[in-house]
């Protein structure tokens, strides 16, 4: 999974994933134990899918860099910031 559509989730939807990946990881764990294990590769690939959801959950708790907002544009302004500035200009007018 690549970075950076991890960071154009919101953090509801990076926790999900992360529970997700974690529960997937149990499970090929259990069939590695029991020599079922199809594809080995696919333990190291969700082992570090879930440290790049980590990592960013932890850029955004230490305020390194921020998680997308719901309520953000592809600009980056928040919808109710873009019509505040709209109305001023309006205003000025």
């Amino acid at each position: 999974m690549k970075t950076d559509s991890l960071r154009d989730m919101t953090k509801e939807e990076l926790l999900q994933k992360r529970d997700e990946l974690k529960e997937e990881l149990f499970n090929l764990n259990m069939r590695k134990s029991l020599k079922e294990l199809d594809n080995p590769l696919k333990l190291r690939t969700i082992r570090r899918d879930i440290a790049k959801i980590e990592t960013i959950l932890s850029e955004d708790r230490l305020s390194i860099r921020g998680i997308v907002d719901t309520h953000v544009s592809i600009l980056g302004r928040s919808d109710r910031a873009e019509s505040d500035s709209e109305e001023k200009k309006e205003e000025d007018k």
